[in-house]
């Protein structure tokens, strides 16, 4: 089973000291977002744990510790930064201290197992297609030493989107033509590796790579393990990558961020986080009464002998 900490919510920025408990302690109870009292139980240790996805804005608070999964887990980080200020994401750190902190993540864990994410990708009347020109170039030149690929995206003009950011501009497909030729070029300049997911269109001319973000060929090559030939049935519709198990919940992110698929509004967001003790083995609130326990499927992915082996001797 592979164990994604960050889909729902940023886990790490705001969740540290229970994301840390839930590893230390053995398990994890999540809250189906369809049925809300149906809960699922996951056993969290090396051998029912294929590997830990990390997503994360900001890492700064789980770095002294990090080492407390890593010495035991395979994993791989995503760490998101883009052009925006806090006029947009009002929660996130600076791009000069976002990349300052994902190096020294990369330092940590090595750059094989940290891929930087630069999406989602909007225009407005700042962010301009030449601002995004002159930030990803700025940041590429820093960061490209220091991670596996870097990941984008286009935005998805759905209708919470529309109300949340009315100064947003529709992507034409020219203009998504033309940023992705320049994202291209410029990753192609620093000999970073650049791919698309979730994201419909055919920018391979641009040295862009279709993919997903987190394929069991990305994850075998960044932990020394091979998986077994699986279909990756994805997460959405238009997502190619494995399927994971998120310990997460919507609507508790306190980064702000306009652009949110995950919260309803940024009040929802406060309003839930009071209900949140690092103790509960669930992230929002505790288990009651009326909630059904049941136990989550954790087959593994691995090949017969990677699983046998020691994760030490990988």
């Amino acid at each position: 089973m592979i164990l994604n900490t960050g889909a729902r919510t940023d886990t790490v920025q705001y969740f540290t000291e229970w994301l840390l408990r839930r590893f230390d302690e053995g398990f994890v109870y999540t809250r189906n977002p369809l049925f809300p009292n149906t809960v699922t139980r996951y056993e969290i240790s090396p051998d029912k744990i294929d590997a830990v996805l990390f997503c994360s804005k900001n890492y700064a608070p789980i770095l002294p510790r990090l080492h407390e999964i890593t010495d035991k887990y395979r994993t791989y980080f995503y760490y998101t930064i883009t052009a925006y200020g806090t006029d947009v994401e009002p929660g996130v750190p600076s791009v000069d201290e976002s990349i300052a902190t994902l190096i020294e993540l990369s330092e940590k864990v090595g750059k094989r197992r940290v891929a930087w994410r630069y999406d989602p990708v909007l225009l407005t009347k700042k962010y301009t297609m030449e601002a995004h020109e002159q930030t990803f170039e700025y940041m590429a030149e820093k960061l490209a030493p220091h991670v596996d690929r870097c990941i984008f995206s286009f935005v998805e003009m759905y209708t919470k989107l529309q109300r949340n950011m009315p100064e947003l501009i529709p992507l034409t497909v020219a203009q998504k033509q033309a940023i992705a030729q320049s994202l291209g070029a410029t990753a192609g300049k620093y000999g970073m590796p650049i791919q698309t997911c979730g994201t419909s269109g055919d920018f391979t001319r641009y040295g862009i790579q279709r993919s997903g973000c987190a394929t069991l060929e990305i994850l075998g090559r960044a932990n020394n393990c091979e998986f077994r030939k699986l279909k990756h049935n994805g997460m959405r519709a238009g997502c190619n990558c494995i399927e994971s198990r998120d310990v997460g919940a919507y609507d508790t992110c306190l980064n702000g961020c306009k652009y949110c698929y995950a919260n309803k509004s940024p009040q929802k967001a406060k309003e839930n986080f009071k209900r949140h003790d690092p103790r509960s083995p669930i992230l929002l609130g505790d288990i009651s009464s009326d909630d059904k326990i049941i136990k989550g499927a954790q087959d593994s992915f691995l090949k017969t002998a990677d699983k046998q082996m020691s994760f030490f001797d990988i």
